[in-house]
């Protein structure tokens, strides 16, 4: 066994899996005494290796531990494994009696551990050797593994980019370079289709361990904090605080509607947000493609908010009912716009605002509307629809186009 050139192969792998060196000499040492240990010791001893980096030496110790008779028993017979008051059983290949270890050490102490030197050998048998490669590679991996999850776990959160590598099962697999990311089917935005080599922006959910090989590192395009953070990337003004997103409400594919609020007086949010000719917010709806966004103003005073998030419909009065619900009136032109197709308008600012949303015509107060009835959605905020928080805001919109 050439010691020196296993220096060199575990620094140039320590290398290219951006694993700490120590890391690997550390596997590589436990695994060659496993391989010493079962070719020339008993299997009852505790065997231990220490590699010397700088000359590629290999010495092997055997470890045995300081006892007396408070602390193992001499008696015979098998020891009861499921007795937690039964003491275990002294054995010379794995303890030295106090009165020995002080012959050797003066200043030895019951739980100390001693080592004692063992003939070196580089031969190892076909069988011990192939054992020594299995626990290394295992090893390996799993340190490789966990060094990728420490990578990625400061980036939960946040967005980072990779390439489509294969969709299965409709799951889709994210290279990202040191690991694979999977984004699950319900985490894909509905109707967008996936090319194997398309890069793309994706949120990360979650990052685990998966299967022995890879840690699995959950991804979304559908999360409504992708579009937060999007934003983030996009514009200054939330980047460093002066601008802030306070509620988001999503359906992804179809529209999307954000509130801000600006913390600076001469700063207007929702202008900040859409940018320059709709510069920023141009950027954000490229990477979703036909989804529209919605960036309205928020206000503290909730009819205030209430009409903003009803925006691009002209609202002519909000009357606030109990338990957080309000009932809308808007002119009939406006009523369709109000709504929605399908009720998303109104659906959406339920959930922007966190108040169920009743939208009626001025001219006929006292009939619903078809689909004019929204609910707030149970368990919006974390992981979902976000409500809105306390602050003021601004009380102007601007949209993308259809």
């Amino acid at each position: 066994m050439d010691l020196k050139s296993l220096v060199q192969t575990v620094n140039q792998i320590a290398q290219e899996k951006k694993i700490e060196p120590e890391r690997i000499f550390d596997v590589v040492e436990k695994a060659l005494a496993a391989a010493y240990k079962r070719e020339y010791s008993s299997r009852n001893a505790n065997v231990k290796a220490k590699l010397d980096v700088h000359t590629g030496k290999m010495s092997f110790f055997q470890v045995k531990e300081v006892v007396d008779e408070t602390t193992v028993r001499f008696e015979g017979g098998e020891e009861i494994a499921d007795s937690e008051d039964k003491l275990p059983r002294f054995s010379e290949e794995r303890h030295i009696l106090l009165e020995e270890a002080k012959k050797i050490n003066t200043d030895a102490k019951v739980g100390d551990e001693m080592e004692f030197p063992l003939p070196d050998q580089d031969n190892f048998g076909r069988i011990a050797a192939g054992t020594a490669k299995q626990v290394i590679i295992q090893r390996l991996r799993e340190a490789e593994q966990e060094s990728v999850i420490g990578e990625f776990k400061d980036k939960e959160g946040q967005v980072v980019s990779g390439a489509v590598q294969r969709i299965e099962r409709g799951n889709v697999y994210i290279d990202l370079g040191r690991a694979v990311g999977i984004m699950f089917y319900n985490e894909t935005i509905p109707g967008e289709h996936y090319r194997i080599g398309e890069r793309l922006r994706f949120y990360v959910v979650a990052v685990q361990k998966g299967s022995p090989r890879f840690p699995e590192v959950v991804l979304s395009r559908s999360h409504p904090r992708f579009i937060t953070k999007l934003f983030e990337m996009e514009v200054p003004e939330i980047a460093d605080g002066t601008v802030e997103i306070k509620a988001i409400a999503r359906e992804a594919g179809s529209r999307t509607k954000i509130a801000v609020a600006s913390n600076h007086e001469a700063v207007d949010a929702v202008g900040s947000v859409v940018g320059q000719h709709g510069t920023r917010i141009m950027t954000v709806t490229n990477e979703l493609g036909p989804e529209r966004i919605d960036v309205v103003g928020w206000s503290e005073n909730i009819e205030t908010f209430i009409k903003n998030a009803l925006a691009p419909a002209r609202v002519h009065r909000v009357e606030e009912l109990e338990r957080r619900e309000v009932r809308v009136f808007v002119p009939d032109d406006q009523l369709s716009l109000a709504i929605g197709k399908g009720g998303q308008n109104v659906r959406l600012a339920a959930k922007l605002t966190g108040w169920k949303i009743d939208v009626r015509s001025e001219s006929r107060p006292n009939e619903t509307q078809e689909g004019g009835i929204a609910e707030v959605e149970p368990g919006g905020g974390e992981g979902g629809e976000e409500t809105a928080g306390q602050v003021g805001g601004e009380e102007n919109v601007a949209e993308t186009e259809e």
